[in-house]
């Protein structure tokens, strides 16, 4: 199941993507909230252009939450049949063994399986520090979670076994929260289960981006994990290297060393470490990335201030405000499409 909202960047490879899969039997469901939404001509044209695909597109918006995307998805939900049920973004790259990766991380203790999104081939310098936040910070982060049976889930794939979902609410029950993967976490953790990912982690390609949209992707995402894990977001403050880079200098000139060299020695060494990391995994790695990856660590402690000076952020140009909590009721988020 594909909910579309507009056109991405690869938006006809990565929708495409969806047919032709290695599986004996399954059927794709796209979903888009209005018939004249660009990105329903596309799917339109593929659904064509593959005959013997059971594929369909179904049009309308289910005002079940203040999530676009969750209504989005309500009523291709409803109208499957099947036992296992996976919900993909639309710019998700799909490889031919994509169910298979999926299904073969299910576990006795699984709710859930996703697969954090792994950025490629970027168009530009940031779309590199794109790259950079999604692969060798956030997903080095999520799978030490997932690593210590913590895993939470991230809404760029995930599969879902229908009686898991119906026993906790049903598909609605997942605009109990801001999002719906943090939605999913709490529901699957509710059940006494776990969210696993994913052994080798699925690709988004990004082409060009500007520095506006990366900050505003990103600071989205930094106050959502705050609204829905407030107390896992408080130490991200410490997560990249400005404090071990610190604490390195401030050493070295206790003992009267010179604590220039030693920072820039401990910098190398943890750049270096990510671009291994990158290589080891197989993700995108190239000259510009090390600029990239501290950049980024510039970033991260303005981007956890701002994350608690402000409630709004913009989804796919719908404008968003998550009220923070009142005592002990949480006030509801707002929409102004």
């Amino acid at each position: 199941m594909r909910p579309v909202c507009g056109v991405d960047n690869f938006g006809r490879e990565t929708l495409g993507s969806s047919f032709g899969l290695d599986y004996p039997d399954y059927a794709i469901i796209f979903c888009v909230a209005r018939a004249d939404d660009p990105g329903a001509e596309i799917v339109r044209r593929l659904i064509d252009a593959n005959p013997r695909q059971r594929a369909r597109l179904l049009v309308g918006d289910d005002r079940v939450s203040p999530n676009p995307k969750l209504n989005n998805v309500v009523k291709g939900w409803e109208a499957s049949q099947t036992d296992w049920i996976i919900v993909a973004d639309s710019n998700v790259l799909m490889p031919r063994d994509y169910i298979q990766r999926l299904k073969a991380r299910w576990r006795a203790d699984s709710g859930a399986v996703c697969s954090v999104p792994i950025g490629s081939r970027p168009g530009n310098f940031w779309a590199e520090l794109e790259c950079a936040f999604l692969n060798t910070f956030q997903a080095r982060w999520e799978y030490v979670s997932d690593a210590f049976g913590q895993g939470f889930a991230q809404g760029k794939s995930m599969l879902f076994r229908r009686e898991i979902v119906e026993r906790g609410g049903g598909i609605r029950a997942l605009g109990a929260d801001v999002a719906e993967d943090a939605a999913t976490t709490k529901l699957v953790r509710a059940a006494g289960l776990k969210v696993h990912l994913v052994d080798n982690p699925f690709e988004q390609p990004l082409a060009c981006r500007s520095a506006a949209e990366v900050w505003a992707r990103q600071l989205r995402w930094a106050r959502l994990r705050r609204i829905s894990f407030p107390l896992v977001f408080l130490p991200e403050l410490f997560a990249g290297s400005a404090l071990p880079l610190s604490a390195g200098a401030y050493v070295a000139a206790m003992r009267g060393l010179n604590a220039a060299a030693v920072a820039a020695a401990l910098l190398a060494l943890w750049l270096g470490a990510e671009a291994l990391l990158a290589r080891a995994a197989g993700w995108h790695l190239s000259w510009r990335l090390p600029f990239a990856l501290l950049l980024r660590d510039l970033m991260l402690p303005m981007l956890w201030i701002a994350a608690w000076l402000g409630n709004d952020f913009v989804w796919r140009g719908t404008k968003m405000n998550m009220r923070a909590k009142t005592g002990d009721e949480e006030q509801p988020l707002s929409v102004n499409p």
